[in-house]
């Protein structure tokens, strides 16, 4: 296969998706020789602040000397982002030699993996033919049937916060959700939580219990802002002072707290992380979309949140940026089957005035069904048919001395990036 043909194969296989155990990446797994037998691992599961968590984690390995892969999901503009070593996205010459390799084994077996469970394997095996010392590991959905669960033991199992999201998939409650997304600790294992409802812990503890795993909570009583403005922010956790990373927001001191937990934990393990390496790996780690500020006069954020939860913390991060009397106006755009409803209705507490459009996906919902949900809630809403136009709106409304802040769906951020940078973010 040529990288043409990849991205061909990538828009059309539509195997569906079946949560019913994971014999299917075993499968394909056994027949590229089972590489993520011979790889370490760093495992992070949640709802929110997953991606942040590992964005952080990889750069600390990075500085620290190690060879890293990274693996997260969705893409914002490019497939390849989704695999990187030491920070450097698969080439698509590397993606179309590792996907017809895995094409090759699907073929092979009698019950197909699904798309998710293909690019899982794909990352896999292209970390261990780069020689990866550690590889970064996102959970795609859930946990326990998720394709990233074929690895055995990680050196480290992370917990990130749990909230409602893919609940038809997943289970109604964040205590369901959280068994779900428990079970990647495994047997004699380590795990580190992000600290949330006392029910949600319980579950986890419940699982380390259960399978004689180390359970370490993330400290975040010991968090001390020190300075904090539109492009990065300082605090302390504990003995660790003045760190900085270019994220903001209060939620981030926390994902950094987890990380440093994360971080404590390898080094027990005979990892060699040095404080010089903590401190530089997050002062430069990259994350987009994540409260980014893309441009100023006026400022315009962008955030790829797309549930309650995230929503929330948005709003809590721009009570600190937004000033009195000054012109807020979210742009949004959000898919089928989140929870739309919710967060309109909490960002319309903190201005009234929406544009919507619809990211250029199937899933998307239409901007006309999201205006009307803000209406109902009071809001002034603009309809738009293009990103462009959304973003020429947004800022037109916004004027010179206001902020846009663009929320709801991590498609829409990409395609925002696109706008923006192009590829070349």
């Amino acid at each position: 296969m040529n990288i043409q043909e990849v991205n061909v194969f990538l828009d059309n296989y539509t195997q569906p998706y079946k949560h019913l155990g994971l014999h299917r990446m075993k499968a394909i797994m056994e027949l590229l020789g089972d590489p993520q037998k011979k790889m370490h691992f760093v495992h992070v599961a949640g709802t929110n602040g997953k991606g942040s968590c590992s964005a952080m984690t990889e750069s600390i390995l990075r500085h620290a000397g190690y060879r890293t892969g990274l693996f997260t999901s969705p893409h914002l503009i490019r497939f390849n982002e989704r695999m990187q070593v030491c920070g450097v996205q698969i080439t698509d010459d590397e993606l179309a030699e590792i996907m017809t390799e895995v094409v090759a084994a699907n073929d092979q077996l009698e019950e197909k993996v699904n798309w998710f469970e293909i690019v899982t394997a794909a990352g896999l095996l292209w970390f261990y033919k780069q020689k990866c010392d550690i590889v970064v590991l996102e959970v795609g959905v859930g946990g326990e049937f998720d394709g990233t669960n074929v690895i055995d033991v990680p050196d480290v199992a992370v917990m990130m916060n749990i909230g409602l999201d893919h609940t038809g998939q997943l289970g109604d409650t964040v205590e369901k959700i959280a068994t779900t997304k428990s079970k990647i600790i495994k047997e004699n294992g380590t795990a580190v939580i992000y600290r949330g409802k006392e029910s949600v812990e319980k579950v986890i503890e419940d699982r380390c219990a259960e399978v004689n795993a180390r359970l370490v909570k993330a400290d975040f009583d010991s968090i001390v802002l020190v300075s904090e403005n539109s492009f990065q922010q300082t605090f302390d956790v504990g003995e660790r002072k003045n760190i900085q990373i270019p994220l903001i927001g209060e939620h981030q001191r926390k994902n950094t707290s987890v990380v440093l937990s994360v971080i404590d934990v390898l080094r027990e393990k005979g990892f060699e992380i040095s404080e010089e390496d903590v401190y530089e790996g997050l002062k430069n780690v990259t994350w987009p979309a994540r409260m980014q500020v893309l441009q100023k006069d006026p400022l315009f954020i962008l955030d790829g949140g797309h549930n309650p939860q995230c929503v929330e913390a948005v709003m809590a991060s721009l009570d600190d940026l937004v000033s009195s009397g000054q012109k807020l106006v979210f742009m949004s755009g959000i898919l089928k089957g989140k929870d739309a409803d919710e967060m309109i209705k909490s960002l319309s507490e903190q201005s009234k005035d929406f544009v919507f459009v619809a990211p250029e996906t199937h899933r998307a919902q239409t901007a006309d069904d999201l205006s009307a949900i803000a209406l109902a809630f009071g809001c002034n809403t603009t309809v738009c048919s293009s990103v462009p136009e959304a973003i020429q709106t947004s800022i037109s409304l916004a004027g010179t001395d206001g902020i846009v802040c663009c929320v709801g769906s991590l498609y829409l951020a990409g395609e925002v990036l696109d706008y923006f940078y192009g590829r070349a973010f």
